[in-house]
Parts: C-alpha cells; structure tokens; sequence
C-alpha cells in the first residue's frame, strides 16, 4: 500500500494562520520544553500547525521572509512561555513532583487521539506495528536504563563541580532535546529526567548560584548551541519524512507517545516519590489522580476543539 502524501504546507504560511494562535501555540510549545512529558510537536499537531511549523523551521534561510513571517509570534510565545513556566516549575517541582507527573501525563494521554486521527484509514502492516512497537520500547528503555544505570539525582540536587566533559557532553544533549520537540510524544524534561540532568539545571538558575559559579553559563551555551544545531538539521529531515511517508511517520510517533507516558513513572524522579511513598497522605494521592484526569480532561477538550475547526473551516 502506498503511503498517503500530505499536502506541503508552502501555502498554508503564505496565507498565514492566525498570529494570536501562533502566539498561542508558542506559549504553550515554550511550557512544553520544561513541562515533564508534554511534548511540544504534540501541542503543534492538535493545533493543526506541525506540518507547517516543520516547514518553516526546514527552510528559515531558503524562504527566510515566510518563514520568518510564520515563526515570529510563535518565537515570541515560546520565549515567554519557558521563562514564565520555568520560574513556576522551578518553585514547585521539589515539593510537588509527584503531582507534576499526574498532570503531565494526563496532558499527554489526552494529547493521544490527535495522533491516531491520523492513522484513520491505514492499513497495519507487520512494518508499521514494528515501528509503533519500537516507539513505545525506546523511551521506556531510556528511563530505566538511566535510573538504574546513571548517577542518581533529586529535584534538589545542583551542579557542585562542572567537569570539562560535561560542556561537551551537552551539546549532543540539546540535540538531543531538539529531536524532543520535533517529533511529536517525546518531552525534553523526560529526556532530562532520564540523564538526571533535569534537577541540577533546574536548581542552578538562581542568581546567587550563577555569580558564585559563572562557567554554568557556558554550559547553558553548549545546551543551547546543540538545540538549535537539532532544531535547524532535523526539521527539513521530519518534513520531508511526512511528505514521503505519513503513515509510517505516524505509527512511530504514536508508539513514542504511549511509550512517553509511561516513561514518566519510570524516570528517576519517579523513583525518588516512590521511595518516599510512606511520607504520602492519603490526601496527596487523591490530589495526583484528580491531577491527572485534569490534565487529561484540557488536552482531550484541546483535541475536539482542533477537530471541530478542522470540520467548520471546511
């Protein structure tokens, strides 16, 4: 069966979408950055502007002014919403981890049916299952290799000492985040999770910390630089593998997605709330699960607001 050909999006930025909903789309892609397990190219599809975004991001310098054009009230959103929503994380993440994670993966479990809408109609063959099977496996592997296999971290641990490896060692690492928020179900705090990096670069943005240990900032460079290195290579590579192979594309992602999700309660966050379990009312379980559905209840809502768009504008 051959696979299916989206449309390229040349026109849909041409055109252009609504800035505020651009803006919008950037606030909640910059929350996703530092958001455990929501993903980012998640929030972008069920707004219907993945494709678009891809584009735009692929070709920055071949068709700089539309591009331009299109990324530049999501830029301003993203910025705002990681600064806003890392200060916010930063403050409650210590004491309310195991909340955090419910609504997350509430987040992304809601997020789910904008994926599959996608799978409507195709054919599962051996191939594809394989690939949705290898999507799930991925990301659970990684989380439990790196809670049993690296160096245990908390939510209050910071960087003591900076090896001159670890600036190196960050710059694949921000690839690596910028392959989180292009394909959609992956979540660059997950990946930071995995690696015990997420408490340390959390806990080190404080000024006091930053004068008394100023070559963090390099390290926050080398982070950087490997993001927007990912950001730049990969999404021409994305695009052009939805424009050729959609249906394949989409089984992946959602077996990334599923696999996220569970991911999140095998992080070594996670371990660390399941060691302290006995410290745990009652109160604070009811408050995880309510969380949870929450979360799910906003994406789910997000998911049929999309689709009911999609059906009105046709």
């Amino acid at each position: 069966m051959e696979e299916k050909e989206i449309k390229l999006p040349e026109k849909e930025i041409l055109e252009g979408k609504s800035v505020l909903r651009r803006f919008i789309l950037g606030v909640l892609f910059g929350l996703a950055v530092i958001a455990p397990g929501v993903s980012g190219s998640t929030i972008a599809i069920m707004m219907g502007l993945y494709t678009a975004m891809l584009y735009a991001l692929g070709h920055l310098f071949s068709d700089f002014r539309r591009a331009l054009r299109f990324l530049l009230p999501l830029g301003i959103g993203a910025l705002l919403g990681f600064f806003g929503g890392f200060f916010i994380i930063q403050k409650v993440f210590a004491d309310y981890t195991l909340h955090l994670i419910c609504l997350f993966a509430g987040l992304m479990m809601g997020a789910v049916p904008a994926l599959t809408k996608e799978l409507r109609g195709e054919r599962v063959t051996p191939a594809r299952f394989s690939l949705m099977a290898l999507g799930v496996a991925l990301p659970i592997l990684v989380a439990l290799l790196s809670a049993f296999l690296l160096p245990e971290s908390s939510s209050t641990d910071t960087f003591v000492t900076i090896p001159v490896w670890l600036y190196f060692a960050y710059l694949p690492l921000g690839f690596l985040l910028s392959v989180t928020q292009l394909v959609p179900g992956l979540s660059a705090t997950v990946v930071l999770m995995a690696f015990g990096q997420f408490g340390p670069i959390l806990n080190s943005v404080h000024r006091e910390y930053i004068f008394a240990h100023p070559e963090v900032l390099l390290l926050y460079l080398s982070l950087v630089v490997g993001f927007v290195l990912g950001v730049l290579s990969l999404s021409r590579l994305l695009s052009h593998l939805l424009e050729a192979h959609k249906a394949s594309a989409f089984y992946t992602v959602v077996g990334l997605s599923v696999g996220s999700i569970v991911s999140m309660f095998l992080s070594s966050d996670a371990f660390a709330v399941y060691r302290a379990w006995s410290t745990y009312t009652p109160l604070s379980f009811f408050l995880g699960a309510l969380l949870l559905l929450a979360g799910f209840a906003i994406s789910f809502l997000l998911v049929l607001y999309e689709k009911r768009h999609e059906i009105s504008a046709k």
